[in-house]
Parts: C-alpha cells; structure tokens; sequence
C-alpha cells in the first residue's frame, strides 16, 4: 500500500501542471455538481425554484435570465419605469460580451443556457490555469497549485457551472494581471476593452495600472523603466479609463438619458434600502449599509460606521504587513488595494458581495503559502463548508432578501 501511494505520488508530481490542474479541477466540479443535486432535492414550492428544478434551472437562475435577456432582445432605448416614476431593474446593468458569446456557443446546441453553462465551465478551467501561472514565481509551484484547489473549491466556486459572466472576467483578469507583472503590456490593449464590457471593475484595472506605473517609478534605479513602457503604462491607464466610463456613454447615446446606467445601477439599490438610491456619492453605499445591516441584525445603527472604518483599517494593515500576503508580491498586493477601494467607491454591500469578491481570487495565494498540511486541509473543508451554505441558501431556499446570489 506504501509502495502504491508513493508511485501515486510520483507520478502526480510528474504529470504536467495543467494536467493536474484539469484533474483538480474536474473534482472540484463534481463536488459542486452533487451539492447542487442536493440542494434541487431539497427545494421546496417556498423557493424561487419550486419544488423539484433540476440543474437547467440553477444554470439559468437570476442574474443569468438578464444575460440571457441582452442575447436575445438586445437593451432598452425607452428605460422601464416603477409605478412611482423611478427607473427600474433593467438590461443595462449586464455588460454584452458574456451574453453575446454564450448565445454564439449555444447556437450550436440550440440553447442559450448550454452555451453560458460551457462558456463559464470553459473559462473557469483557463483561469485555474492562469492563476496558477501568475503565483507560481511568486509562492512556488506547490503552494500555487493549492491556491488552484481553494480557488476551484472556493464558497462561491457554484459560479463556474452557471450563467454568470464572473469566470470569464476572472480569466481575463489573471491573463491582464499576469500580463503586466510580466512587463508584456502589448497584450493589455486586447484584454481591457473585453473585461471593460464582461463584467463591470475595469476602472480599478486603470487604479491599479496608475499604482503600477507609480511603482515602477519609484523602483526606476534598481528596476530600470524604458520610455517605451513608461508610454505603454500611461496610454494602458488612458483606456481603462475611457473604457471604463464607455458604457454608461453608450447608454446615455441609446435611450436619451445621460444618467440611464447610474440610475439603473441604483435601482438594485432601491430594493434594498428606501430613500438611498437618490443619487450616487461615491463611497456612500457602505455608509448606508453598515447601518441598514446593523438595524437588520437588532444592533445600533451608529456602531455600523464604526465597524466599517475598523474593517477598512484592519484590512489595509493585512495588505502592508501580513507576511503571508506580502509573499504574493507588490503587484498583487496592488491591486487587491485597487479593487477594495472601487468596491468601496461603488458598491452598495448586500447578498452579492461574496460574489463581486471574486476578483480578489489571486489573494488564494496566501492561503496557500503556510506548508502545514492541516492548515491547507482545514482551508478546502473551510472552503467546501462555504460552498454548500451558499448553494443551500441560493439555490434551496432562495425566497428572502438576502439570498439572492
């Protein structure tokens, strides 16, 4: 038995990495799959689902309907309206890319939904490949490739089996991530207007790229910074920029409205809480929703800012000083800064914000970092216990407020 589990393991240790990424990630999705089986089973007529979906449903389910509405109906020139004269929920929160490619793949089975299914499936097997690209230099072979399993096996993993544009983004991330660490800018004028219309962050792709260059310069002596690149860095921050504000333009051009996205955006706002989608203040949101949270959990409202502002400060000192994070590199470190202050900025935190967490995934990496085999054991059943509580919530019961995905 001895002499079988290590040929086992010498043969795993000499499979081509991304065999063995395949490998792990296959199992991760099987082990989604039956958590999804089972949370069909134990649907009930209450749900959003009913009593006995089956797995089509869950691929096609909430955000993924919009998706699919943009495939095949294209946006809206005239925005909806509520009963009292706000602009509703509408298509212009869905950027097209993920739509639009879904429905190109599902043509070829006659179904949108397969088509989102392989695309996500497709591009969450790519983007364990580029993750594990982008960590390995940083971390080391073996402590990239756990970062691989948390990630592929992570609390919101559901994701990469469903009609959500997150995997595709995150492909796309890592590639534009792995491309600038590695100084091969050329490739970002391809990646950013495509992330720009996947999914909406590309203006912290243009934060993080400013913090680059600022690096870079800094560095300039030990780390020498041709006028080439200081031009690539500069004209690369220039279209995040311009990208990133293109799709409210071009929902301003189509339905006459110059503030149609903002208002649409604040729409899902408006469900949550009353009288706080009046206009968007930058960094408002998690103001507003540190104290709806608190009122919801029976605490005083005013404790809510404060626990905000010890958050932000306890995850900033992460960023700086935990050795563990510090290992992933400045570049990463970076832009996980990046992406936290644009969530910040935009974002009102409600049952999404696990979700729109995702793009932090390269911070997988320092998990992976401590060597302890109990340690890693304890994150991927920490990580598999998070992915049955959310699919349970999501997808079994599905019929309050605070579990919608």
């Amino acid at each position: 038995m001895a002499h079988l589990s290590l040929t086992l393991t010498r043969r795993w240790a000499a499979a081509p990495p991304a065999l063995r990424i395949a490998l792990i990630y296959l199992a991760a999705r099987a082990v989604t799959t039956a958590m999804m089986v089972a949370a069909a089973l134990q649907s009930t007529p209450l749900s959003r689902f009913g009593a006995d979906p089956g797995l089509p449903d869950f691929i096609v389910a909430w955000d993924a309907q919009w998706y699919w509405l943009v495939a095949e109906e294209g946006y809206p020139s005239d925005l909806p309206l509520t009963p009292s004269g706000d602009v509703a929920e509408n298509a212009w929160a869905f950027m097209p890319v993920f739509a639009f490619a879904a429905k190109a793949i599902g043509f070829l089975f006659g179904s949108w939904g397969m088509g989102a299914f392989l695309l996500s499936f497709a591009a969450g097997y790519f983007a364990c490949l580029a993750l594990h690209r982008l960590l390995r230099d940083r971390i080391g072979h073996r402590a990239a490739m756990w970062a691989v399993v948390f990630f592929a096996s992570g609390p919101i993993s559901a994701m990469f089996q469903v009609g959500y544009a997150e995997t595709l983004f995150l492909l796309l991330l890592f590639l534009a991530l792995d491309a600038t660490v590695r100084r091969h800018y050329v490739l970002l004028y391809v990646l950013i207007p495509v992330m720009a219309f996947t999914r909406p962050g590309i203006l912290a792709v243009a934060l993080y790229l400013g913090l680059h260059g600022i690096l870079r310069w800094w560095h300039r002596r030990d780390d020498p910074l041709p006028v080439r690149e200081v031009v690539h860095i500069v004209a690369l921050g220039a279209l995040a920029t311009v990208c990133g504000f293109a799709w409210q333009v071009i929902a301003s051009v189509v339905t006459g409205d110059p503030g149609a996205y903002l208002a649409t955006e604040l729409a899902w706002r408006r469900n949550w809480i009353a009288g706080g989608a009046e206009g968007f203040i930058p960094f408002d949101g998690w103001i507003q929703a540190s104290q709806f949270w608190f009122a919801q959990w029976g605490l005083p409202t005013a404790w809510g800012p404060i626990a905000l502002a010890l958050l932000v400060v306890a995850t900033g000192a992460a960023l700086l000083y935990l050795p563990q994070v510090r290992a992933l590199g400045p570049d990463l470190r970076l832009w996980s800064a990046s992406y936290l202050l644009y969530l910040l900025a935009v974002f009102f935190p409600q049952s999404s914000t696990f979700r729109l967490l995702l793009p932090l995934s390269p911070a997988w990496g320092a998990f992976a970092v401590p060597r302890s085999r109990a340690w890693r054991g304890g994150i991927l059943v920490a990580c598999l216990a998070g992915q049955w509580l959310w699919i349970y919530h999501v997808y079994a019961l599905g019929n309050t407020f605070w579990q919608v995905p």
